[in-house]
Formats: structure tokens, C-alpha cells, sequence
């Protein structure tokens, strides 16, 4: 069991959620104030989407995140922010044509989904460890052992730490490939994502298999959507590791009731105390995740 739980709030991602709950932050202001809500509620680690401020849409415009991160910092909040630079893997094909793509599709290669991290040097960037077909439909996440190498080692160049996104076995498989290249410095840090069809399923016998399967060493964390979010908060520091809520994974505090972030962590909070357990600063989180101290 972990005993010094770090907690992170994913603030908003990129999946079509903008219209099924009102507290789900779209503007750069109003992501950066749900990140200090998060902060507040006691999340270490905010992990940062952006959206199209009239359309909700999903954005990789590096200007959105740069504003996030000056409101974050304007208010002087202590918390880790984790930028994604997993956007700019999404395929959409049609069936029939599969040279043929469709609207959705947002496909660069691997250096260019990282100019915001270039510009801003967050603590934290993702990196999406592997292909997958990505829900129902011809849906497709497009991240090939080639673009990974590319990615992992100009963010390696730069000085962020990756937080390596593992959707399946085979991306943890993978990921220790990195490693042994030398890609990827000590100590790493995975994100074990459970849930998303079709990638690993919200099952505690494979998420132990995956566990088993890390680097010495490794910090972890793991996630799983929907109902199955807070559940997984207590599976993951029974573990030994650490967690993720918030609403890009998951809209809903109880049955019926819509959450904000604040609230998703506070619950988070809750489980850990419960479970005898203490939730780690984020200057304590930084010691851990090999992090340089705040400025």
C-alpha cells in the first residue's frame, strides 16, 4: 500500500463532454481556476487539455496553454502542472476507404505535438506510449515506436519529465524499450489508464499485471473512467500507487449528481484518509517525481 498518495486532476481533456455537464472548464480562465480549485481540494498535479474557447472543441494551440499556465501562476498556487502533448495522434478512417480520412482526424508527427512544451517547459508532458483503436467506429490513436523514440527524446533534450500514458500492455512493453535506450531518465513516471475501449480493461488482475511489469524504481499512477474512477483511487494505493481523478475522466460525483474537479478530489482525499493513508504536497510529490523544487 502507498502511504504518501499523489493525487492528480485531469482538469477537462479532449473527449466530447463540453455539453453533458456545466462544470466542465472550456477557457483558458476557466481551466486555469479549476486547476487552483483542484489545488485548493489538495491535488499535487493538475494535468492540462485545452479547448477552442467558442467551440469547446479539442486544441493543441499553443497560445490556450501558455494562458492557462500564466493564470495558474498568476494566482500563486503551489501545484505541479502536467501539460498533454498527446494531441495530434487522432485517425479517423472510413472503413472502406481506409487511405481515406475523415473529419476528426488530427494526425502530426511526434516533435509536432510538443511546440507548447518547447515554448513553456511544464513540469510535467505526456507521452502516449502506443497505437490503439480508440473506442467503437473506426477511431484510431496514431503514436508508432518511431515518433515515441522521436518524442521521448526531445522532451528528455529539454528537461520535462514524461509522464509515459499506458493504454495497454504492449505500451508498457514498449515503454521499458525506451528506458533501456535511454530514453527515458530516472526515476520514470507511468500513468496506467484503465478502461478506455479497446486499450486495458478496469480489471484489478491486470492492473497488478502492469504493475508487475514496471521498471524498478518507477513512480506510478493509474485511472479508470466513469463509475469505476473512485473504486480505482482506492485500488491503486492499495497498489503501492498513485491517482487520478477529475473530469476528463469522469463527470459525476454520485448517481445523477455532476461533479466539479474540487469535488472529484476532495472525494479522492476522502478514500486515501480512509484507507489510513496521507496525500502527498506538491513539494513532496516534486521530491518523489525526480521534479526540480518550485522557483
Amino acid at each position: 500500500m502507498n502511504e504518501e498518495v499523489i493525487i492528480t486532476c485531469a482538469l477537462t481533456g479532449a473527449g466530447d463532454t463540453v455539453g453533458r455537464s456545466p462544470h466542465v472548464p472550456v477557457t483558458p480562465r476557466q481551466i486555469a481556476a479549476s486547476a487552483v480549485e483542484a489545488a485548493e481540494a489538495g491535488a499535487a498535479v493538475v494535468h492540462v487539455h485545452v479547448r477552442d474557447p467558442e467551440s469547446g472543441a479539442p486544441s493543441r494551440d499553443p497560445r490556450l496553454y501558455a494562458e492557462v499556465v500564466e493564470r495558474i501562476k498568476e494566482t500563486g498556487t503551489d501545484v505541479i502542472i502536467n501539460l498533454t502533448a498527446g494531441m495530434g495522434g487522432d485517425l479517423v478512417i472510413d472503413p472502406e476507404q481506409p487511405l481515406r480520412r475523415l473529419p476528426g482526424t488530427d494526425l502530426v508527427g511526434g516533435l509536432d505535438r510538443l511546440p507548447h512544451v518547447e515554448e513553456l517547459l511544464p513540469d510535467i508532458c505526456t507521452l502516449d506510449c502506443g497505437s490503439l483503436n480508440f473506442g467503437d467506429g473506426s477511431n484510431l490513436y496514431v503514436s508508432t515506436p518511431d515518433m515515441l523514440r522521436a518524442g521521448a527524446k526531445r522532451i528528455q533534450e529539454l528537461g520535462v519529465r514524461p509522464e509515459l500514458e499506458i493504454f495497454d500492455t504492449g505500451q508498457l512493453w514498449f515503454a521499458r524499450q525506451l528506458h533501456a535506450e535511454g530514453l527515458l531518465d530516472d526515476p520514470t513516471v507511468f500513468q496506467l489508464c484503465m478502461g478506455i475501449p479497446w486499450g486495458a480493461p478496469a480489471d484489478a488482475g491486470v492492473l497488478a499485471s502492469m504493475v508487475n511489469m514496471l521498471p524498478a524504481g518507477a513512480q506510478w499512477a493509474s485511472f479508470a473512467l466513469g463509475r469505476m474512477q473512485m473504486p480505482w483511487v482506492a485500488q491503486a494505493i492499495l497498489l503501492g500507487g498513485n491517482v487520478r481523478v477529475g473530469l476528463e475522466d469522469n463527470l459525476y460525483l454520485s448517481k445523477g449528481v455532476k461533479a466539479t474537479n474540487g469535488q472529484l478530489v476532495e472525494r479522492a482525499v476522502s478514500i486515501t484518509e480512509l484507507l489510513g493513508a496521507r496525500v502527498a504536497t506538491p513539494e513532496q510529490a516534486r521530491a518523489r517525481l525526480g521534479l526540480a523544487a518550485r522557483a
